[in-house]
């Protein structure tokens, strides 16, 4: 009784997080009385009182634990721990963590997350999404983009440039906009609502660029020259980071710069001898200010220090001898400026680098800060954008088009693939803006970047096939008239930049968040990477029984909570979604303890384990996704309208967490520990669905239906008011659909009912005389005469949504011979 009360009293103390001095206490005072209760018997004294000795040395800190157990176990913990490359190593300098560290504690603070500030746009910003940015988005014909100019118009382009867009994030001091994050978000959102071409030209200069890197490490020299002419568009931008042999490995980039003195301005001064071949750079072909990445080398000694100093980032000016710009590729049939720069001993002064003569070496954390940020902005925004077009245009069109006299929308098949449309585009929005207020609030959000870059380019693919799926015919025909072929062609692009999804999924997202976000594993690194012994025992002594008491803690919480199906954990009660806290307060201790024993078990290996590192990421996808469905639903003041859908996204995220954690255990790469995983994680089975049909209904028909949920899904969207735009067309329709809701339901009824022989008559007006079925109806008794001019209208809106285009046979052969010949491939790239 002695070890079982010690045991117990040790688990429990554990549960709770006690130890110290008051832990020794209980123990002792458990064992005692265990003691007692075996009537001091010769066995339990002895077996009880070593188990109480080996106890108190683990939790009370001494020379004897230092010693006798913490340096034989800090020799064994360094053969654990993953090895960091040198650009890992600055990965985890870089960045700061945020929620995602609560998500990795095995225990999230829902307080925390509630209490937050939230992303928001002030009066200024909102002003100029709604004037500046609506402007622009009507001077953008995406037919015309892609298909006749493979450019932005000029007024277009000269719009951009007078309003500040290229300056949305450099401060108002330097002449730029000053916005925040959310700012920039939105406006690259409506843009891609309308044109990615032109979302993409607005978005790159103020993320991943020489902007970004002059704010924040830029000398004041640099700052002061450079920010007003980028601010005004006086400077085109690009940032040149992927070379044709490095891929997404920046740390192997070839390109270099040999410091060596040369001339600038007519002065001998020391400087860098670049060499570059970059491809897929955004804004290369019309950029007068080159950005790039460079490994710079010292082979004289003429900076006094080492020969290999580092990465680096440079400014190239485009008109500078050896550069070359201006050939382009075309990706996916979308024109923004985007090509290959190259240069061969281009030489440059160090006053040239970003941050100056000090900044040299520097170049991958200042890389890895700003693309946290970037990650967080432009290609989320991008998805989110997808996914409210698709919901407005698509719910419309689903909603007014008929087949057998009646709505699509009301068949299940339709509403099988509208229900993910809807629910993964207010996932996205959620996500979005969860990250962009993080950013707000001065995080650099290296995890949740990631994160939102993977998932949610991910989902626009989804949403967007989806939609194609509904739209079908109507939607693989080229043409002005299609309102989906880009968003379409565009998603390879989403999912390829910015870090590929694959390699963002496998190796960045778990393999990154384990130990940035780990309370403790960061420390027990640099305690083992300690040069002094004793120092680095002591180190380790003072973090490692915290980390295997937590671990343990996690454990044990996973086990009751899956016993309880979360119902011993206490959570917020506003809003209605208990269940859902304590479902997701379980899977987060579960992943806290899977990413425990994932680092002890595969340690260093977790590199060549990517199946493994891949789902333990979806599994953190998940959790983060569903905080940040909870969130905005909070911010938002819990409307009852918009439950259909947060209901959907969280059940979404526990059965995509449960699919993947379970998938997870049962491959996990230790045989022998399957089982007890399996039991420790889904005692009482993995018993969790996804959304059923009934709530999949709602949320399929709340894009379809004009009402509260619509508007809020489709938020943000832009709107085009003409009637021969693409999207126009689609909501004209709609609007008159809706106002003739009536009217059509009771000629549809009158076909429905219609003699059989008669039928075909009828059937041959509805395609192609309008009006002598709306005189048959009238006639009939089943429309009457006010309504005739509204019916017409509203019938021939909706015929005209459904048609495609038709190009002539002989322009299109002219065009092709236009063609021919023409684009002239070049051999650098």
């Amino acid at each position: 009784m002695s070890v079982l009360f010690l045991l117990i009293s040790a688990l429990v103390l554990i549960y709770f997080g006690l130890g110290g001095a008051v832990a020794a206490v209980i123990m002792a005072v458990a064992t005692l009385f265990g003691m007692y209760e075996d009537h001091w018997h010769i066995l339990s004294i002895l077996f009880g009182g070593a188990g109480l000795a080996l106890a108190i040395v683990l939790v009370m800190p001494g020379n004897l634990r230092r010693d006798k157990l913490s340096r034989p176990l800090l020799g064994w913990v360094k053969g654990r721990l993953p090895a960091l490359s040198d650009t890992e190593a600055e990965a985890l300098k870089s960045g700061s963590v945020d929620w995602d560290g609560e998500l990795f504690s095995g225990r999230p603070d829902w307080s925390r997350l509630l209490n937050t500030t939230h992303a928001h746009l002030t009066e200024k910003e909102q002003a100029f999404v709604d004037g500046p940015v609506d402007t622009l988005c009507g001077m953008l014909d995406d037919w015309q983009i892609t298909n006749e100019l493979y450019d932005l118009p000029r007024e277009a382009w000269d719009f951009i440039r007078q309003e500040g867009f290229f300056g949305l994030v450099i401060p108002e001091e330097f002449g730029g906009k000053g916005f925040s994050a959310t700012a920039h978000s939105e406006v690259v959102m409506k843009i891609s609502t309308r044109s990615v071409s032109a979302a993409v030209t607005v978005m790159v200069p103020n993320s991943l660029g020489p902007g970004e890197l002059l704010m924040h490490y830029g000398t004041d020299e640099q700052k002061q020259h450079y920010l007003p002419r980028l601010a005004k568009g006086e400077e085109i931008p690009c940032f040149a980071l992927t070379s044709p042999v490095a891929g997404s490995d920046a740390g192997a980039i070839p390109d270099k710069g040999i410091v060596c003195r040369g001339q600038w301005n007519g002065e001998e001064v020391l400087g860098l001898k670049v060499t570059w071949n970059k491809r897929y750079i955004t804004l290369a072909p019309v950029a007068t200010l080159i950005g790039l990445a460079i490994k710079v080398y010292d082979p004289e000694g003429l900076m006094g220090g080492d020969e290999d100093l580092g990465v680096t980032c440079v400014m190239i000016p485009h008109d500078l001898d050896g550069v070359h710009h201006g050939a382009r590729h075309l990706p996916m049939n979308t024109v923004f400026m985007n090509g290959p720069t190259w240069g061969e001993d281009v030489f440059i002064p160090l006053s040239q680098v970003i941050g100056g003569e000090g900044m040299v070496g520097q170049g991958w954390t200042m890389l890895l800060e700003c693309l946290s940020i970037g990650r967080s902005i432009s290609l989320p925004a991008l998805g989110t954008g997808a996914g409210k077009l698709a919901s407005l245009t698509t719910g419309a069109y689903a909603g007014i088009r008929e087949q057998f006299g009646r709505s699509i929308s009301h068949f299940e098949g339709v509403q099988e693939a509208m229900e993910p449309i809807a629910g993964y585009t207010y996932m996205m929005d959620a996500a979005r803006l969860l990250t962009s207020g993080m950013l707000d609030r001065g995080v650099r959000p290296a995890v949740p970047s990631a994160v939102l870059k993977y998932r949610n380019t991910d989902l626009m693919r989804k949403v967007i096939n989806n939609a194609m799926d509904v739209v079908a015919g109507r939607g693989v025909i080229t043409g002005p008239r299609n309102f989906l072929a880009r968003a379409y062609q565009a998603v390879p692009i989403g999912i390829t930049v910015e870090g590929a999804n694959i390699l963002t999924r496998s190796l960045m997202i778990f393999g990154q968040g384990a130990i940035r976000c780990h309370p403790y594993i960061v420390q027990e690194i640099e305690a083992a990477g300690m040069d002094d012994e004793r120092e680095a025992v002591n180190a380790f002594d003072d973090v490692f029984y915290t980390h295997m008491a937590h671990t343990t803690r996690n454990g044990l919480r996973t086990f009751v909570l899956g016993l309880s199906q979360g119902w011993l954990e206490p959570v917020p009660g506003r809003g209605g979604l208990q269940r859902y806290y304590r479902q997701l307060a379980r899977f987060a201790s579960a992943f806290a303890v899977l990413t425990d024993v994932t680092l002890l078990t595969i340690g260093g290996g977790l590199k060549a384990r990517q199946r493994l590192s891949g789902r333990m990421a979806d599994c953190l996808v998940a959790l983060y996704y569903a905080s940040a469905i909870i969130k905005q639903w909070h911010e938002e003041g819990y409307p009852e309208d918009n439950r259909s859908v947060v209901e959907w996204g969280l059940q979404r995220c526990l059965f995509d967490f449960q699919t993947s954690m379970k998938a997870l255990v049962e491959n996990f790469p230790v045989k022998a520990l399957r089982w007890p995983l399996k039991v420790l994680v889904f005692p009482t089975g993995a018993r969790l669905s996804p959304p059923d049909d009934r709530l999949g209904e709602r949320v399929a028909l709340s894009i379809v239906r004009d009402g509260p949920m619509r508007e809020r899904i489709v938020r943000g969207v832009y709107r085009p008011e003409k009637q021969n735009d693409p999207v126009g067309r689609v909501l004209h329709a709609y609007r008159l659909a809706n106002e003739t809701r009536d009217t059509r339901d009771r000629l549809n009824d009158a076909i429905r009912k219609t003699d059989p022989d008669e039928l075909q008559d009828i059937e041959m007006l509805m395609a192609h005389q309008r009006d002598e079925l709306v005189d048959w109806a009238i006639d009939k008794n089943y429309v009457r005469e006010d309504e005739r001019e509204a019916l017409l209208e509203a019938l021939g809106a909706l015929y005209d949504v459904i048609r495609v285009d038709a190009f002539d046979g002989d322009a299109i052969r002219s065009l092709a011979e236009c063609a021919t010949g023409k684009l002239r491939e070049i051999e650098r790239p």
